[in-house]
């Protein structure tokens, strides 16, 4: 489909099955406007416009209400997010409604198997199905998540000053003996197998699993015909492998992101082999503090990195593993960013789930654009050190 391609109100319907009539209220709404050059009596509609439409459609399908779905589609355009990490985005969040929608299925289910519960002192299984139904689901905030975590991830491989690279670091830790049974918790989109694909042996068997069905399947599609692999959608606080299964498990950079950070470590301690071991990344307290500086310099109401590393960090890691490991050993690998583009700093410091995002809007954010801008022209560049450590247990 060539990107000049127009199509009427009419043609939309007909591509789409949408009536003439939503088209027409979307339009009405400010929700889907035609191209601003096709505006007359007859409305004209681009490719663009096409792909916005999919968007309404697919988050519309997923229970957003019309006034969500423009405010996140409004503050999607403001971050310049492509099709594809939106459509990612799209595919995390409604993996997450098929499960709560089987969840409420096994509840119905267990209550009509319960002949008993179907009385009328069955007032709790019906509790049940209402508590079920009525779970929490912020599918608007869990889309938006999924989106800022695709537009950021890969800030570090752009700007990392260390010339032997995180991704070929960690695996350098994790030997080449062969045969080896390995699991990957939170693997992401799969960046440190593809850094190393030339050196991963090929006797091994690699199973990478995430809890974002976006992440896994842009890992699938990267790593796409090595034999090695598969993949899963797995949370690490309930992982479904049998005891003593795996001769090597990671998590990287993920532990600090689990809720129950002590029931995931028992679980990675049952899927392990007795002489296995156990490969957690994490970082110190210390890390992007500058990026924090720079926000507080211009705003001192600007918060920037989410606290969650608080969970799981250089300083805590050991004492939160030692209990479920006999032998804890930190390695340490220090490296900085050395950022020469404002661009990527500015959409990674309100990619974050902090109150950046909210303050960097409109004339605010060319003006700090502009300060930043400033910063780098003085400078010539804007330096920020950290270091990761990889704790290797066993």
């Amino acid at each position: 489909m060539k990107e000049t391609t127009y199509f009427t109100t009419g043609q939309l319907s007909k591509l789409t099955g949408l009536t003439l009539r939503t088209l027409r209220y979307y339009d009405q709404i400010g929700l889907l406007t035609p191209d601003k050059e096709h505006t007359g009596a007859v409305r004209r509609y681009g490719v663009d416009d096409l792909r916005r439409l999919q968007q309404i459609q697919t988050l519309k399908y997923v229970g957003l209400s019309l006034d969500e779905i423009g405010d996140l589609l409004a503050a999607e355009a403001g971050l310049g997010w492509k099709i594809r990490n939106s459509l990612l985005a799209q595919l995390d969040v409604v993996r997450q409604k098929m499960l709560h929608t089987e969840n409420v299925v096994k509840v119905i289910r267990g209550v009509l198997e319960d002949a008993d519960g179907l009385g009328e002192g069955g007032w709790n299984h019906l509790a049940d199905i209402i508590q079920a139904v009525q779970t929490e689901q912020k599918w608007g905030e869990q889309y938006r998540n999924a989106s800022r975590l695709q537009s950021r991830i890969h800030l570090y491989d752009r700007f990392c000053t260390n010339p032997h690279g995180w991704h070929k670091w960690v695996f350098d830790q994790l030997g080449q003996e062969p045969d080896v049974h390995l699991l990957e918790l939170g693997c992401g989109d799969g960046s440190l197998w593809l850094c190393n694909a030339d050196r991963i042996p090929k006797s091994w068997r690699i199973t990478l699993t995430d809890v974002s069905e976006g992440m896994l399947e842009e890992a699938r599609s990267r790593l796409k015909g090595l034999p090695q692999f598969k993949f899963l959608l797995v949370d690490a606080q309930e992982i479904p492998f049998h005891d003593g299964q795996f001769d090597k498990v990671i998590a990287n950079n993920m532990l600090y992101h689990v809720q129950n950070i002590q029931r995931a470590i028992q679980e990675i301690h049952r899927v392990m082999k007795q002489d296995g071991h156990f490969y957690a990344t994490t970082m110190s307290l210390r890390h992007l503090q500058e990026v924090v500086q720079l926000g507080t310099s211009y705003d001192p109401g600007m918060e920037v990195l989410d606290r969650v590393i608080e969970n799981f960090h250089l300083d805590n890691a050991g004492g939160l593993l030692s209990p479920f490991f006999r032998e804890v050993e930190p390695f340490i690998y220090e490296d900085s960013l050395r950022i020469t583009e404002v661009e990527p700093l500015i959409d990674y410091m309100i990619s974050t789930p902090m109150n950046a995002r909210l303050r960097l809007q409109g004339h605010v954010l060319d003006q700090f654009r502009a300060y930043v801008e400033e910063i780098l022209k003085r400078e010539g560049v804007h330096y920020f050190p950290y270091c990761d450590i990889i704790n290797e247990l066993s």
